[in-house]
């Protein structure tokens, strides 16, 4: 079954996640200036919404004017890769993360990924509890991998979870 084809659930708002197609780009934008200290640029953006190797996915507000929640999943040969999850800072606490978290899990194992893999700044503990409690375990780390506003580097913690 294609992903576009899972049937609709409820969620906060009586939003359901949707795929983003090119021309969502600016809301995306406007989404990733709002919701994200370290956008991705205009082009990244582009790129991933024209590039069958990714799904950008988005709750909508019930009014389809404002990107509650976007999520961004590339496709590898045998996993995925979560590459981006957020919330805008109002719409935080709702639960929308966790249901970004299982949609891209469901879309990642239709596609035939083994695993969903990702990486977080080792600070962001509450994307850490999220990941924990949807099963998610720490690989590996890479050191000073993330620059802080100071110039100093911080750690990314390497996760995943198995789908099959």
């Amino acid at each position: 079954m294609p992903i576009d084809a899972f049937p609709s659930e409820a969620s906060p708002g009586g939003a359901t996640p949707v795929r983003l197609g090119a021309d969502d780009l600016p809301a995306l934008m406007a989404f990733e200036r709002r919701a994200n200290d370290d956008a991705w640029s205009e082009a990244l953006l582009e790129a991933a919404l024209r590039d069958d190797g990714y799904s950008v996915w988005g709750i909508r507000s019930a009014d389809d004017s404002t990107l509650w929640a976007v999520a961004i999943l590339a496709y590898l040969p045998f996993d995925a890769e979560l590459q981006s999850i957020c919330v805008l800072p109002d719409a935080r606490r709702q639960g929308l993360a966790w249901k970004m978290l299982e949609w891209v899990m469901r879309c990642a194992r239709t596609r035939g990924a083994e695993r969903l893999l990702l990486e977080l700044r080792e600070s962001n503990l509450a994307a850490r509890r999220l990941y924990e409690r949807a099963g998610f375990r720490i690989d590996g780390q890479r050191r000073g991998y993330y620059r802080r506003d100071d110039g100093r580097g911080e750690d990314a913690l390497l996760m995943s979870r198995d789908l099959v």
